[in-house]
């Protein structure tokens, strides 16, 4: 199968419905296409870690990086959010794109590891809360758990300011980590706090290796 390319993996991305009333507590930024495309199509292209693999999207939101890792291949995916209305939006963008390997989990990132078991999810893929405001720590929770679940590897987004807290962790829970690429995120005036119609914050692109 020629794999899509990642103009067109983006064209079809920038289709995918994003939050109607984001959560503020949930730090529910969409993840842009570009950065989505990007993200999904180094981790299949590079590391071969999408095609027939079983991915654990962690943090769904609307699910365009489930939908990504589908139409690059992936075996099967799972979409975990805490939010429903988040995952009322993912379901109705996996019917709109007429997937049928993609399941979905209304759960809370700190109970996933009790309710979904390690060996079901080749990889785990996420885009999670920077853990600022309310919810410090919350990134460093999203990486622990996908990294107790994932057989093979996590992929995250962190800010660039906590690079090292975040690559030091990861090595004391016996990750690999590595940092792919440092990303502008715009950060669109989702919130009526935010004085400016956009922000750009500097993010990294991680693969954790996971300890065998």
């Amino acid at each position: 199968m020629a794999r899509m390319k990642l103009k067109e993996l983006e064209s079809h991305l920038q289709q995918v419905e994003e939050f109607d009333e984001p959560k503020i507590l949930l730090e529910q930024y969409p993840t842009r296409p570009h950065i989505a495309a990007c993200m999904i199509h180094t981790i299949a292209s590079t590391y071969g870690d999408i095609e027939d693999r079983s991915i654990l999207d962690l943090g769904c939101g609307c699910g365009v990086l489930s939908i990504g890792s589908v139409m690059l291949g992936a075996g099967h995916v799972t979409g975990v959010d805490i939010d429903v209305s988040a995952l009322d939006t993912a379901q109705q963008n996996i019917e709109d794109f007429d997937i049928d390997n993609v399941d979905l989990v209304n759960l809370d990132v700190r109970e996933v590891d009790n309710v979904l078991r390690r060996g079901l999810f080749d990889v785990a893929i996420m885009n999670p809360p920077f853990g600022t405001k309310h919810n410090k720590g919350l990134d460093m929770l999203f990486l622990e758990k996908g990294l107790k679940l994932a057989s093979r590897a996590v992929y995250s987004l962190h800010k660039t300011s906590t690079r090292e807290h975040v690559l030091k962790k990861a090595e004391s829970w016996g990750a690999k980590p590595q940092v792919l690429a440092e990303l502008r995120y715009d950060l669109p005036s989702t919130y009526k706090h935010h004085k400016k119609a956009s922000v750009d914050i500097q993010v990294d692109f991680i693969r954790f290796e996971v300890p065998r």
